[in-house]
C-alpha cells in the first residue's frame, strides 16, 4: 500500500463519522450517506492537491460543505427528499446511542437509562435536530459547524469563505433563531 492511500485511509477513518453527522444535519439522513461517499471520493482525488495552507479538517469540511450546498441547490432535491425520506428506517450509523448502551452500562453493568428516559431523550434530540434542519441554510451551516462539529469561528470562516465577523453574526442570529424555536416547541420540562 502506498503512502497516499494510507493517508486517505487515515483521513477516511478519522473524518467519516464526523462528515456523516454533519451532512445528516445539512441535507437530511436519507441523502447523507451517499453524499458522504461522494465527499470521500472527491477527497481521494484531490488529496495530492492539498498544500497544507489550512488545517486538514478545514479542507475536509470545505469539500463537504460545498457538496452539501450543491445538493441543496439541486431543484430535484427537495421533491426527492420529501417523497423518499418518509418511508425509510433510521440509519443506525448516525444514531449516537447503541442498543447495548441502552440496556447496560459498559463499565458497571448496571441498568442504564430507563425506557421512559430514553424516549424523552430521543424526543428532545429529534426536536432539536428538526429545528436545526429548519434553520435558513446560512444559519444552519454555521450552527452545525460550531455546535455539532465544535469548530472555531476562524475555521468556519475559512471553510465557508467568509470573514470571521460574518460568521459571528450568522452564528449569533442562528443560535437566537434556534433558541426561539426550541423554547416554543421543545419544552424540556415536559420530558422530565
Amino acid at each position: 500500500m502506498n503512502e497516499l492511500s494510507l493517508d486517505f485511509l487515515e483521513i477516511h477513518t478519522e473524518f467519516r463519522p464526523k462528515i456523516l453527522r454533519y451532512l445528516t444535519r445539512m441535507v437530511g439522513e436519507y441523502e447523507a450517506e451517499d453524499l458522504t461517499q461522494e465527499v470521500f471520493v472527491k477527497i481521494s482525488r484531490a488529496l495530492t492537491t492539498f498544500r497544507g495552507e489550512s488545517k486538514l479538517s478545514t479542507w475536509v469540511y470545505r469539500i463537504a460543505t460545498n457538496a452539501a450546498m450543491d445538493r441543496l441547490r439541486d431543484p430535484s432535491f427537495k421533491h426527492q427528499l420529501q417523497a423518499e425520506s418518509l418511508s425509510l428506517p433510521p440509519n443506525p450509523e448516525v444514531s449516537n446511542v447503541r442498543e447495548e448502551e441502552v440496556d447496560r452500562n459498559v463499565w458497571t453493568g448496571e441498568a442504564a437509562v430507563s425506557p421512559e428516559q430514553e424516549l424523552f431523550l430521543r424526543e428532545r434530540s429529534d426536536c432539536y435536530q428538526d429545528y436545526i434542519e429548519n434553520l435558513p441554510l446560512n444559519y444552519r451551516t454555521v450552527v452545525a459547524l460550531s455546535e455539532l462539529e465544535e469548530l472555531a469561528v476562524s475555521e468556519i470562516a475559512v471553510i465557508l469563505g467568509l470573514s470571521p465577523d460574518v460568521v459571528k453574526i450568522r452564528l449569533h442570529r442562528g443560535r437566537a433563531k434556534l433558541l426561539k424555536e426550541l423554547r416554543a416547541h421543545c419544552k424540556p420540562e415536559d420530558w422530565l
